[in-house]
């Protein structure tokens, strides 16, 4: 009798447990509905900066990461433009994004080890590969970052850029005077101003300032690439729905460019044969079912965003102010010489 009681306390307290993760994780699937609820996604970017997150003076954002932002509504909503920007420094985006405050973040935003398991986030995939570097006046006569001993550098507090910047002076026995500061216009107004001898960020960001610079000709971007910055998006842990939704949009608009599906022909498309465009547009399958989407979405997406390379052209393409060539790089293309790479619609 005693043995049996004791069985059947132990069943109680399983089905209990299971009971009690069952219920959390009914919680933690909860942002698409909440989403859906509010009308609109929250989603985070940072301090106004040329072809990442741009602020209009009418107030209207865009950018490469706010492509990423306005991709995911109109996947949800058929409207891009339902989203509400959160712009936010860098030493509180993952605590703003932790607490609920934001349901992505969308910032040039580097995946790490510590950053993907210790602080409660996800990292949904990269939609830029990118390095670290150095901007100096032209007028130092600084040819590389190894003429660097002994400067004062600025550089973005609670970054990776502050530790990759400590690492790199280390690993050549260089000495270096960080001047820092959370807010990444300060640090611009203090290198312009002369306030130190070289700025330091990733290099897109690097472009990205200095195409609003007064004078972006005196300065230039030294050559050395001193660290790996793979930037993307990222969700809270433990939501594996919505991350979900966040990294197949990403993927969709990749994938939409290697098979040459465009915001202008899309609707042409819908008629195509092609087995792995009519899985790409909902024509066949029904991809997005897993994730409460409409079998459509990627359509949406790519009517009223464009496939990866539309959005990378328009924002920090050769033909922009920020002027990041894409041939060549690692941003191009896996089958065009460089690393980028959708997993498989099927």
């Amino acid at each position: 009798m005693r043995v049996s009681n004791i069985k059947k306390n132990l069943m109680i307290f399983a089905f209990s447990a299971c009971a009690a993760g069952w219920a959390s994780q009914a919680s933690a699937q909860a942002t698409l509905a909440q989403v859906k609820a509010r009308g609109h996604v929250n989603c985070q970017v940072g301090l106004p900066t040329p072809g990442f997150y741009a602020l209009a003076s009418d107030g209207t954002w865009s950018g490469m990461d706010v492509d990423m932002c306005r991709g995911v509504a109109a996947a949800i909503f058929d409207d891009p433009k339902k989203v509400q920007y959160q712009s936010v420094t860098s030493a509180v985006r993952f605590t703003s994004l932790a607490n609920g405050e934001s349901d992505m973040l969308s910032r040039t935003t580097t995946w790490t080890a510590v950053r993907d398991t210790q602080l409660g986030l996800e990292f949904a995939g990269v939609n830029f590969y990118d390095g670290q570097g150095f901007v100096v006046p032209k007028s130092s006569n600084i040819k590389s970052a190894k003429e660097l001993n002994g400067a004062t550098v600025c550089v973005l507090t609670g970054t990776t850029t502050e530790l990759n910047l400590a690492d790199y002076f280390r690993s050549t026995g260089m000495t270096f005077k960080p001047v820092t500061n959370e807010n990444v216009n300060v640090l611009v107004e203090t290198y312009l101003g002369g306030g130190c001898d070289a700025y330091t960020n990733d290099k897109s960001g690097l472009a990205a300032r200095r195409s609003a610079f007064p004078k972006p000709d005196e300065h230039m971007i030294l050559p050395e690439t001193i660290s790996k910055e793979p930037l993307g998006p990222v969700v809270r842990h433990g939501d594996n729905n919505w991350g979900d939704i966040v990294r197949w949009v990403l993927f969709g608009m990749i994938e939409a460019e290697e098979l040459g599906v465009t915001s202008a022909n899309v609707d042409e498309m819908l008629k195509s044969s092609n087995p792995n465009i009519k899985r790409l547009l909902g024509t066949e399958g029904n991809v997005g079912e897993g994730m409460g989407l409409p079998k459509d979405f990627m359509v949406r997406v790519l009517k009223h965003v464009g496939n990866y390379a539309e959005t990378y052209e328009r924002n920090v393409g050769a033909k922009t102010p920020v002027n990041i060539p894409r041939d060549g790089s690692l941003n191009a293309l896996w089958n065009k010489g460089g690393i980028l790479y959708p997993m498989p619609f099927r």
